[in-house]
């Protein structure tokens, strides 16, 4: 086509170009196709929003229509205010209200660190940034400054990952100032969780008054002895002696001294000078002396300095100990996480037992009497699942294996069992923080392989052997009225049976009657005054031991009339149903167990055990 003279001088319009659908047969192109609409061709570039800010990122690296100067300290940084704005709400406000830096080319910004400043703009840019140790102290406030949501919650998870006992209260500091909650509550709990190792640190010592009682006056605090908590106060106060001492009696109303062992009470605090020269802190130490003095009487004496800590995040695990399988008498203990179903082993005992008392009281497990393969045992010890360690404790008056053990209202008794020549019926109660052993009165039947628990503030004593014949009797202690009386018996009679109480109901299961092994149980409605039938269980089993735990009771290990069993399976009480889980590593009769609440009990064991 070409243009005359004439209509080049008026100008040359181009021919018209019909756009519409063609009548004519179409392309091979699926005109059903999700880029065709209606109205056309539709376009969608998926890597468009990448490629458009990689490409004004490499414009702000070579100054091109840049359009903002942020001047930190001497740093100045050049960059693009629309991209600034569309991630930093505080930015946003800035250019777009009636403040005046937003017609300024160059704003400055005060207490904010120029690194992180250069790390917050690459982000706006490139959504990345590498928050390191030694990074994150600076970025985190100024994400917050410049309400970058997204990295400042990183920064919030970084810290939390990098939570130590060396570092705990200084995070929990920062958080506080940038007002970070769940950091600071995060980092607050894991101080009260690992407060033992807390408290050996440089940021312990160095705590201010207020924080070092907002600590110690906390319930759910983690330690395995309220000595550690004394010990604590005393360390802070002593390392600014001249300025700290005045703090003393404010500090020491919150340690639970009627909790101390006495040789601990007698020996450390009643000789600590600055103990002695407060008069509020005398009365306090005569407090936990009165405590100390009158076991019978400590529900009368109860104050919020005898009530136990329990801390939070506490899980259950059950700890088998000892035992004994073919000719080997065992002190290797193993215990069970119920949450992941499986065993592991822990510290060995300090002596060899099968047939002992196991019980737990305030975090710790005691194992008392038993037989090492020689002979009968008076000895006890303790184990520390903190620290993963056993340390012996007063040995009984009387040497006593197959015995029953339980603990009640802070003290541990045990009853019945063999001392090498004859059955008994005697009885004998340990308190921990006297750590001494007293008699008490003796049940009306002597019982060997008996088996006792705790229901409504009463002691019951099932079962056993009086070394003529196997019991179904059954009998009752009030400590507060120190007698024993006879209630129903069993409908079976049982010798090494398990017995736990759980729900308001003495449960009896297994045991051996005389004749044979059994799988049968039966429960005790406290109520009713009546035993009723539950489910058997599916192995055989006597000298096994029974526990309650989450909801479920356990039955482990004992001798099914023919060998020792590592097995292990749990009874449901509202399904009256029984599961089996995950075996013990060793097999074990004449086993002890019991459950304890612990904290990072793998982690402990992971240090302690490798």
């Amino acid at each position: 086509m070409s243009c005359d003279n004439d209509e080049a001088s008026r100008g040359c319009s181009p021919p018209n170009v019909v756009f519409e659908a063609s009548t004519q047969t179409p392309t091979n192109e699926d005109c059903e196709s999700p880029l065709f609409t209606p109205k056309g061709y539709c376009l969608k570039t998926v890597e468009h929003s990448s490629l458009a800010l990689g490409n004004i990122q490499k414009m702000k690296q070579q100054g091109q229509l840049c359009d903002i100067t942020l001047k930190i300290g001497l740093e100045r940084f050049r960059a693009h205010k629309v991209i600034l704005a569309s991630v930093s709400p505080y930015f946003y406000a800035m250019f777009n209200g009636d403040m005046k830096e937003q017609h300024q080319s160059e704003i400055t910004i005060h207490d904010l660190d120029p690194t992180a400043i250069d790390l917050l703009i690459e982000y706006s840019y490139t959504g990345q940034i590498l928050i390191t140790p030694d990074n994150v102290q600076v970025l985190l406030p100024a994400s917050s400054v410049l309400q970058i949501q997204e990295v400042r919650e990183a920064c919030c998870k970084f810290l939390l990952r990098q939570l130590h006992p060396t570092n705990c209260l200084g995070i929990r500091s920062f958080a506080d100032t940038h007002c970070c909650k769940e950091l600071h509550l995060k980092s607050h709990v894991y101080a009260l969780q690992n407060f033992q190792q807390v408290v050996g640190t440089e940021e312990f010592l160095l705590l201010p008054v207020e924080e070092v009682k907002e600590l110690i006056s906390n319930s759910q605090l983690n330690i395995s002895s309220e000595e550690d908590v004394f010990t604590a106060v005393l360390n802070w106060v002593k390392h600014d002696l001249g300025e700290r001492s005045r703090f003393i009696s404010q500090l020491m109303v919150h340690v639970r001294l009627p909790l101390v062992n006495r040789e601990f009470l007698m020996t450390r605090v009643d000789n600590e000078r600055l103990i002695r020269d407060d008069s509020e802190c005398r009365e306090l130490l005569l407090e936990a002396m009165r405590y100390h003095l009158a076991p019978e009487r400590r529900c009368a004496l109860s104050t919020s300095r005898t009530i136990e800590r329990k801390p939070k995040g506490a899980d259950p695990y059950l700890f088998a100990v000892g035992g004994g399988s073919l000719f080997a008498i065992h002190s290797e203990c193993e215990v069970y996480n119920p949450k992941s179903d499986t065993w592991s082993v822990i510290a060995p005992m300090l002596w060899r037992r099968s047939r002992s008392g196991v019980t737990g009281l305030r975090r710790l497990l005691y194992v008392v009497g038993g037989y090492d393969g020689n002979s009968d045992l008076a000895t006890a010890e303790c184990y520390n699942p903190l620290v993963n360690a056993w340390t012996p404790i007063t040995p009984m008056g009387t040497k006593r294996s197959c015995l029953g053990i339980c603990s009640f209202d802070g003290l541990i008794y045990v009853c019945g069992g063999y001392d090498g020549a004859s059955c008994l019926s005697s009885m004998e109660r340990y308190d921990p923080l006297t750590g001494v052993w007293c008699s008490c009165p003796a049940m009306n039947t002597r019982r060997r392989y008996c088996r006792i628990a705790v229901v409504e503030n009463c002691i019951y004593a099932l079962g056993g052997f009086d070394s003529t014949n196997y019991q179904a009797s059954v009998e009752r202690f009030d400590p507060r009225e120190g007698t024993w009386a006879p209630i129903p018996s069993m409908s079976s009679r049982r010798s090494s049976c398990g017995v736990v109480a759980y729900d308001g109901h003495l449960y009896c299961i297994g045991g051996n009657d005389g004749t044979t092994c059994m799988s049968s149980g039966e429960k005790f409605n406290v109520r009713r005054n009546a035993w009723e039938p539950i489910a058997a269980m599916h192995n055989r089993r006597s000298t096994h031991e029974i526990v309650a735990m989450d909801g479920f009771i356990y039955a482990l290990g004992g001798n099914d009339g023919s060998s020792s069993l590592n097995s292990v399976e749990k009874y449901d009480p509202k399904l009256n149903k029984w599961t089996v889980v995950a075996s013990m590593s060793i097999r074990r009769s004449s086993v002890g167990g019991a459950v304890l609440d612990c904290i990072n009990l793998e982690y402990v064991l992971k240090q302690t055990m490798s």
